[in-house]
């Protein structure tokens, strides 16, 4: 029994056709992008507020540790963000408040607060963790860097200014007791 194969040659032709007509059209996108004059935008000085860059409202950069309305720090060192990290880049060693030394408004403060940026994958899961809002993501993102230690962002770093944090609204009460500290 034989079966006549009269069509194959047909959708073979047919096929070769419709490959080069892709490759044409490809072809003439390419030559005319290639001969368009080239937009650039000058980054560190362009347009934009932010020295050239624009971000939306929900863009997850650099961490920040935030202060209360009197310059406090707000990171309890409860651990719950670092438990909720799955990248595991996030480091705290806590330590008790004392009377003469106060440095949050918790029994306890975060005396080590590390985030490896070599692990961290900016997936928010500890801005939702944290009870007190202590850490949020900022809008930083020159993160890049050709050292991988430098990549470790240690408290200092995280923290935000005392003269930030007293521009929010309601920071004036505890304006006397934040020059105290400092």
């Amino acid at each position: 029994m034989e079966i006549a194969y009269r069509e194959r040659p047909y959708t073979g032709c047919m096929s070769i056709v419709r490959n080069i007509a892709a490759i044409a059209t490809g072809m003439k996108t390419t030559l005319g992008e290639a001969f368009k004059p080239t937009e650039v935008e000058n980054y560190p000085d362009g347009k934009g507020p932010l020295r050239g860059a624009v971000f939306q409202e929900r863009f997850r950069g650099k961490h920040q540790l935030q202060r209360d309305e009197n310059g406090l720090e707000k990171c309890v060192a409860c651990f719950l963000c670092a438990a909720a990290c799955p990248a595991n880049c996030i480091y705290i060693e806590a330590a008790e408040n004392t009377a003469e030394a106060r440095i949050s408004s918790a029994e306890r403060y975060a005396k080590v607060y590390n985030i490896d940026y070599n692990r961290c994958i900016f997936c928010g899961y500890c801005v939702e963790a944290c009870p007190t809002d202590a850490i949020t993501h900022g809008h930083g993102f020159e993160l890049a860097s050709l050292n991988a230690t430098t990549m470790v962002m240690r408290k200092e770093d995280l923290l935000v200014s005392i003269a930030t944090a007293l521009e929010s609204p309601g920071a004036h009460s505890g304006r006397q007791e934040v020059e105290a500290l400092a």
